[in-house]
């Protein structure tokens, strides 16, 4: 069985974009928890309507964390609650890691709307990724890990507060088998690029990235990250 946790903060506008795209899927084994961080719009209405388990979050490590302690499943698939998931990717994506007896696995990511440099920034992120997936595991908004690989390197270290998704798969993939799937899109919204401008956007994540690479995990609040800041601006 599949559990697909979403943490999710004031996601009422997104979350309904990602759940149709859920329920439109071939795969049909799986369950949904979302995991709120105390939404004061109808984030919680929306899941339990759509017939997901809502669990207490908080921030993101949290959030999927609570998550996963509440999964029935042994494959584990934690998204962005701004995602989209093309025709057949769970499909797809849960026999390929079955396949190739993996305990952790990221995707190609793909922005929703936005303008060429989003693809541009995105298709680079997605080479880089392919090229060094051997001694740079990268897994970000679209992450399946196996429950058991979880839980044996203790969940998403709940200490750091930005980039929490890279330190998680470098830890999963210390202890089991990871690979990238380039082949296997999933489509994000590009609402923080248009709010805080793409340039502050991409500076900042490329700072985030020396900075792991020199001192380790992020743990301080000196990128000033706002979990739910963003609210609505996915384009179809």
């Amino acid at each position: 069985m599949l559990s697909i946790i979403i943490p999710t903060l004031n996601e009422e506008k997104d979350l309904p974009t990602l759940l149709d795209s859920i329920k439109k899927q071939d795969f049909k084994d799986f369950e949904i928890i979302v995991s709120d961080a105390g939404s004061k719009d109808k984030t919680v209405d929306i899941a339990r309507q759509n017939g997901c388990q809502v669990v207490k979050g908080g921030l993101l490590s949290y959030g999927r964390n609570r998550g996963a302690d509440a999964a029935k499943g042994d494959m584990l698939l934690f998204l962005d609650a701004d995602v989209f998931l093309p025709e057949y990717f769970l499909k797809n994506a849960v026999e390929q890691f079955k396949k190739y007896n993996l305990g952790i696995a990221g995707f190609s990511i793909q922005p929703l709307g936005g303008k060429m440099i989003d693809k541009i920034f995105f298709n680079f992120l997605n080479v880089f990724s392919t090229l060094t997936q051997k001694i740079l595991p990268y897994s970000t908004a679209a992450i399946l890990s196996r429950k058991d690989v979880h839980q044996k390197i203790g969940g998403f270290n709940e200490k750091i507060v930005f980039i929490e998704d890279y330190p998680y798969a470098k830890s999963a993939s210390k202890v089991s088998k990871y690979k990238f799937f380039w082949n296997l899109p999933f489509y994000t919204s590009v609402r923080r690029f248009e709010k805080d401008g793409r340039f502050n956007v991409y500076f900042k994540y490329l700072l985030a990235q020396i900075y792991m690479l020199f001192k380790g995990p992020i743990t301080s609040d000196i990128f000033k990250y706002e979990f739910g800041k963003y609210k609505d601006q996915t384009k179809k």
